[in-house]
């Protein structure tokens, strides 16, 4: 793989690859301040982490049916 291969694939996805990170750190921001909030067990903190793979997989997987059915 080269830089310019890199580069379209960048340049193709660069939407996706914004709005993965978005939620990504949406997601990380408001579970530390939750559990900072509520000092809950770390075992809970990392399956809420954990849950965020579920989460983003489910939002963005029924985003995209919704558009399906719009179109």
């Amino acid at each position: 793989m080269n830089l310019e291969d890199v580069r379209t694939h960048v340049s193709e996805n660069r939407s996706g690859m914004l709005a993965d990170l978005a939620f990504a750190v949406v997601w990380v921001t408001v579970v530390t301040a939750l559990f900072d909030v509520l000092q809950g067990p770390q075992w809970a903190y990392y399956l809420c982490m954990l849950g965020g793979v579920v989460a983003h997989w489910g939002f963005f997987t029924s985003l995209a049916m919704a558009r399906a059915q719009q179109d």
